[in-house]
């Protein structure tokens, strides 16, 4: 039997994953969480064979909490359940040894195949998304611009993201505009869009 933990923060869409698996006769849902923060210790305690998981959850996103599982539970296996839109994700994706990416309108035995295939070992990535990830290319962003850009994204003024990551206000400034610049915004809530959009941040 595949152990499976399940990921996934909307009810329905989590309900019916747990459904579709649960016809599967090879394999077993032996988790199901809501929130990315929750991943590491449900798969800790249920030491899960592969884990499914939302890209976009609250707590934690997908990529962080699969980084998370390579280092803590490196058995584990990941499969990222990702939208089209955001081709730039893969790239970070297998930085943080995803095994599987899959575009979530993908048939239900695509997931299913791609949970078999990782289980044994294989990797499993939705060849639109490299096409599309190839398209778009890696991010134009340093590590530190990412890093302004994405505390900028939550909504915290220039002074406070100078003192969450010891920077002066004059130097986050000339980071966000160098952002801005390099993702083609108009100004901030633009380029988050844009690198958000590309899967930059």
């Amino acid at each position: 039997m595949i152990r499976v933990l399940i990921a996934e923060d909307m009810h329905m869409i989590r309900s019916a994953l747990v459904a579709l698996l649960s016809m599967e006769d090879d394999m077993e849902v032996v988790a199901e969480v809501e929130r990315g923060d929750e991943v590491l210790a449900a798969a800790l305690r249920v030491r899960p064979d592969v884990a499914v998981l939302d890209i976009d959850m609250p707590g934690l996103d997908g990529l962080s909490a699969a980084e998370q599982l390579s280092g803590r539970l490196p058995d584990c296996r990941t499969l990222v359940l990702t939208g089209l839109s955001q081709p730039g994700n893969l790239l970070r994706a297998l930085k943080v040894h995803v095994r599987g990416f899959i575009v979530k309108d993908a048939p239900a035995q695509t997931l299913t195949d791609g949970i078999r295939r990782i289980a044994r070992g294989e990797r499993v990535i939705d060849p639109e998304l490299v096409a599309a990830a190839l398209e778009t290319g890696s991010s134009p962003l340093t590590a530190r611009e990412t890093e302004v850009l994405r505390a900028a994204a939550s909504g915290i003024r220039t002074a406070q993201i100078a003192t969450q990551i010891s920077l002066s206000q004059a130097t986050v400034r000339n980071y966000l505009s160098n952002a801005i610049s390099k993702v083609g915004g108009r100004n901030r809530i633009d380029a988050i869009r844009i690198s958000r959009d590309a899967g930059w941040l």
